[in-house]
């Protein structure tokens, strides 16, 4: 967590001041994909530390109660080990498998935060393609959602989430929840 303060620090006050910008800022800058980069490193520690060696397995997640007074919430992914990470302040709640964008539809890395959300939506891109759970994080339609999670990235850029999983994110973060996808 030192770290990952001090690399916020660097990458300059936009990111620090992340919650409180507009909510369609999204950072790709070099340092906002480093800050998202080291973020992700340093929650496949934390997931360690919660809980164990656990290995998940391709539609499989963890979760576990932590209180919302732990802290502000913020979801990181970690493109490298196709994973999401859910936390509250600095105490990781979940962790979950995804699949993110295959080779020539790239997941984009940075910093964003949620912007829109819908329990239902259908991709205006893709043959009407199912969105369920929806999170969009940018204005192009990349979007944090549930779907076919193969363990390898297989999307057209969204990171897919378990059904389960992706139900219960929807359900704790907000408009404004910063998400930072880290290779």
């Amino acid at each position: 967590m030192k770290r990952l303060a001090l690399v916020l620090a660097l990458a300059g006050t936009c990111v620090l001041n992340l919650a409180t910008a507009s909510p369609a800022v999204a950072l790709e800058t070099y340092e906002a994909q480093i800050a998202a980069s080291d973020a992700a490193s340093q929650a496949r520690v934390d997931m360690t530390e919660a809980f164990g060696d656990k290995v998940l397995k391709p539609g499989q997640y963890v979760w576990r109660d932590i209180p919302e007074a732990a802290g502000p919430e913020r979801v990181i992914v970690s493109l490298s080990d196709q994973l999401a990470y859910f936390y509250r302040g600095s105490t990781l709640l979940a962790v979950s498998t995804i699949s993110s964008g295959k080779p020539g539809r790239d997941t984009p890395t940075g910093i964003f935060s949620i912007l829109d959300k819908r329990p239902m939506y259908r991709s205006k891109k893709y043959d009407n393609a199912p969105m369920p759970w929806m999170q969009r994080i940018d204005q192009y339609g990349i979007a944090l959602h549930a779907g076919f999670n193969p363990g390898v990235p297989a999307s057209h850029g969204c990171v897919r989430l378990p059904s389960a999983f992706a139900k219960k994110l929807y359900s704790v973060t907000d408009l404004g929840t910063p998400v930072y996808i880290g290779a």
